[in-house]
């Protein structure tokens, strides 16, 4: 398969990733109404989360398609950084771990504010985790096709900012209004013009050690990618994607 096709690839992917994750958050409240907040939540992860996987194993397979732009491997700062970046990455990805027991709906999924732990760094810490993610592996990859990858993604979460302060806008009106002066979109800003403190005691959950044993793990599975690789490789999933597009393009 040509370089330049698995990024149309990738791109057609994130697409159908944006609007599975968009469009899900945009329809929740109307279909909470009619099958209930837990039944949603089943439905939602089932769409969404072989859309996830679907996306990281292409991407794991074609991560060096293209041209490579730079190669900054030998670099041991460079190698540092990326590790510690994306460490980084993980504990503003995950802030839905402060509910853990929401995620397979053993308690009610409910749509809230919170304004505790990282949400006093920044009120999308989902976004700026990808954003940081996605800095950090193409500084390390170098190729052309991480880079389209990454722009992708970005662009998905530049738009779920604001989509997500619309939602709760109209959800909370007043409330959020307020939530929204007190917090920040860009990291740290609020902390540092005073309108939050940083409280290190909201950050000693148990939900937190997880992500950073969860941190530990992937330092140790970077090992065997080459192993997942060539088992999506060899699925039928990931020729018939190569096929699909050599036939279109």
């Amino acid at each position: 398969m040509e370089s330049h096709e698995s990024s149309f690839v990738v791109s057609f992917l994130i697409v159908i990733f944006a609007i599975i994750h968009s469009g899900g958050a945009a329809l929740r409240s109307r279909a909470e109404e009619v099958i209930g907040a837990r039944m949603w939540r089943i439905f939602f992860v089932t769409a969404s989360l072989p859309s996830a996987i679907i996306l990281i194993g292409y991407f794991l397979s074609h991560r060096y398609d293209g041209i490579r732009l730079w190669n900054l491997q030998d670099n041991h700062y460079v190698f540092i950084m990326v590790w510690v970046l994306t460490a980084i990455s993980f504990l503003f990805l995950y802030p839905a771990t402060y509910n853990l027991l929401e995620i397979p709906s053993v308690q009610k999924p409910q749509i809230r504010i919170y304004s505790t732990g990282i949400m006093r760094i920044t009120r999308h810490p989902q976004a700026f985790g990808q954003i940081i993610w996605c800095f950090a592996h193409t500084l390390w990859i170098g190729s052309s096709f991480t880079l389209v990858t990454s722009i992708g993604l970005i662009l998905h979460h530049v738009f779920a900012i604001w989509h997500g302060d619309k939602r709760l806008q109209n959800k909370f009106g007043v409330q959020f209004d307020e939530y929204r002066k007190n917090t920040s979109i860009i990291p740290f800003l609020a902390i540092f013009d005073g309108r939050q403190k940083l409280q290190l005691n909201e950050f000693l959950k148990l939900s937190q050690v997880g992500i950073l044993v969860a941190i530990g793990v992937l330092w140790g599975a970077h090992r065997y990618i080459n192993i997942a690789v060539n088992t999506f490789n060899s699925s039928f999933l990931s020729e018939f994607l190569d096929w699909q597009f050599n036939i279109n393009i």
